[in-house]
């Protein structure tokens, strides 16, 4: 029997109506209050707007998917309703606005009317009632309530005279709530405080960046990594940094590169079709070995796709796109947490082994909110890139050395006697043009071998659940939330799974994943695009047959969706929820 731990709450309605600041609001007041919260949110793609929806899920311990079905649906309108009441639960809590639509015949639970306009309009906010639902809900069922006028000050706080006018909203609306007739069981309070950080997988990049030491950053505007360029707009230039907004994508990775040949941590983010544009220059800085780093926050497609829906397809063209052999590192996270190390260590990979690192986000994770614990920043050292350790003579500088390990030592522009074209063209060990059959061999092993070691790297793997098992999951990114909330739920059933998350998709751990074969029997890959694209991979790359289980409607996994794939691989019933 699986036993619910978790509340989640869903806020929906229409662009520029508020819900999503509702829902924002009582993400952070819970945060603050000592819970544990996830968030998932859609949003129009078009100017025009349309529905949006705002999710939170919290809970007292740790969370880390957005939840299995809706406990409570704030529908603003009745198109929200008619958007998601299939996602209620059995014993869903519905609320209301009496004055916009009437209570649906179809819904059999608890319901409690809220005139939201109305109590706004009578407090002289009329356009408030958002605060006034984030005091209903937050009195209504517990989350963050002794900390909601300080989330208000601190998100509606900058226009002084709307403040005090917004503050009514929000007491307005507890008050409301608690006049009304308690007929739910739905409450989740904090059991203690604890410090911690609400941040967007956004933010914890830029935070990342910022402590790796970005010194440059170009960009061009996209959905869903607008939020990156324009966070590194804000704080770059005050710290010593340089920020471009470029023309377009082609024109930020090249700025990016010519920023780090010229001795700059140097950083771009975009989306799927910038990503695309790159292609080319991600070529050239792996051929002429130069450190650069790309955040890809993919998003549904192809082409301009669904900016604003989450996807995990760009796995193939972060992996294989451009031409010819262009080795490259690409890295997952799976969490807003893992977005803050990983952008740290996509510098340190970066300047270590000279070659551009991709990060692979997604929409959701850009957007989301959770709880983060405060990061131990001395487990983040900054990693530099190799320099000569002696003077140079004259026409002694060898830019592409073939060293031991293949990493040669690299200049900035203007050091004496180092003198060397960082040409996309074949070269030698000087950076000369060279076009010979022995010298292109011995350049490809060179760029391909120098990241050899990390294939047998245990670091950006995490192994998670039992130790032997019939089903065992291997996945990447976001999924892995969802697969950990599985494992989770099918220990509570005393059905061992195992579970192996795998960091960077390039180069690939191979022995670690090579060990975690041998504790299980059957293979499922879950990931979040058509194709089966990390399935594939594995099948390639190792030999192995796995059971690929795909998802391509814009939303990530549920817990219950791994669950029941668990179950009917193991030959188990449906799994029974309390």
């Amino acid at each position: 029997m699986i036993v619910k731990e978790d509340i989640v709450i869903r806020v929906a309605g229409e662009s520029g109506d508020g819900s999503s600041a509702t829902g924002e609001m009582l993400a952070q007041a819970a945060a603050r209050s000592g819970l544990h919260v996830f968030t998932f949110r859609t949003t129009p793609a078009e100017i025009k707007g349309g529905p949006v929806m705002f999710q939170v899920r919290a809970s007292n311990s740790p969370v880390r998917s957005m939840g299995d079905a809706v406990d409570i649906l704030f529908a603003f309108n009745r198109e929200a309703w008619d958007l998601h009441h299939a996602d209620l639960a059995p014993n869903a809590v519905l609320l209301y606005d009496p004055e916009d639509f009437s209570l649906p015949s179809e819904f059999t639970g608890v319901a409690y009317p809220v005139p939201i306009g109305k109590i706004a309009q009578e407090t002289g906010n009329r356009r408030g009632k958002n605060v006034v639902a984030l005091g209903v809900v937050a009195a209504l069922f517990g989350l963050g309530l002794t900390k909601l006028e300080d989330i208000v000050r601190a998100k509606l706080g900058k226009k002084v005279d709307l403040l005090e006018t917004n503050l009514a909203a929000l007491r307005a609306g507890i008050e409301y709530a608690h006049q009304l007739e308690k007929r739910d069981s739905f409450w989740m309070e904090a059991t203690a405080e604890h410090e911690c950080y609400a941040m967007t997988g956004n933010q914890a990049i830029i935070a990342g960046a910022l402590h790796a030491g970005v010194e440059f950053f170009a960009g061009y505007p996209i959905t869903p990594a607008s939020d990156i360029m324009e966070g590194m707009a804000a704080i770059l230039p005050q710290i010593g940094g340089g920020y471009l907004q470029a023309e377009d994508e082609i024109a930020a990775i090249m700025a990016c590169i010519g920023a780090s040949y010229g001795g700059k941590r140097a950083m771009t983010a975009t989306s799927g079709p910038g990503l695309s544009l790159m292609s080319e220059a991600i070529g050239y800085a792996s051929m002429t070995e130069i450190p650069v780093v790309i955040v890809d926050a993919q998003r549904g497609g192809p082409s301009t796709g669904l900016p604003t829906k989450m996807e995990q397809s760009d796995l193939n063209i972060a992996l294989h796109g451009g031409h010819g052999d262009s080795p490259r590192i690409v890295l997952a996270p799976a969490s807003v947490a893992e977005c803050f190390h990983l952008t740290v260590w996509a510098f340190n990979l970066a300047e270590q082994y000279q070659s551009p690192v991709i990060v692979l986000s997604d929409y959701s994770l850009s957007f989301r909110t959770e709880t983060v614990e405060p990061f131990d920043l001395s487990k983040y050292p900054r990693i530099n890139r190799l320099r000569p350790n002696r003077a140079l003579a004259p026409k002694q500088y060898r830019r592409y050395e073939l060293t031991a390990n293949l990493i040669s030592p690299m200049v900035t522009p203007g050091v004496a006697y180092a003198q060397y074209t960082a040409t996309g063209l074949e070269h030698n060990e000087f950076g000369n043009p060279d076009y010979t059959p022995l010298n292109h061999m011995r350049m490809t092993e060179k760029r391909w071998g120098k990241l050899a070691p990390l294939l047998h790297s245990r670091e950006y793997v995490r192994r998670f659940g039992a130790e032997r098992a019939k089903v065992g999951i291997i996945c990447w990114g976001t999924t892995a939330g969802p697969c950990r909330g599985a494992v989770y739920l099918a220990g509570q059933e005393d059905v061992p799974v195992a579970m192996l998350q795998v960091q960077m998709l390039s180069p690939l751990p191979v022995d670690a994943i090579r060990e975690f074969l041998d504790q299980v029997e059957i293979v499922l890959v879950p990931e979040v695009n058509f194709q089966g694209q990390f399935a594939k991979l594995l099948q390639a790359e190792l030999g192995i047959t796995v059971y690929s289980m795909t998802k391509y409607a814009g939303m990530p996994f549920s817990r219950l969706e791994i669950l029941r794939q668990i179950h009917a691989l193991a030959g188990l019933t449906e799994p029974t929820l309390a």
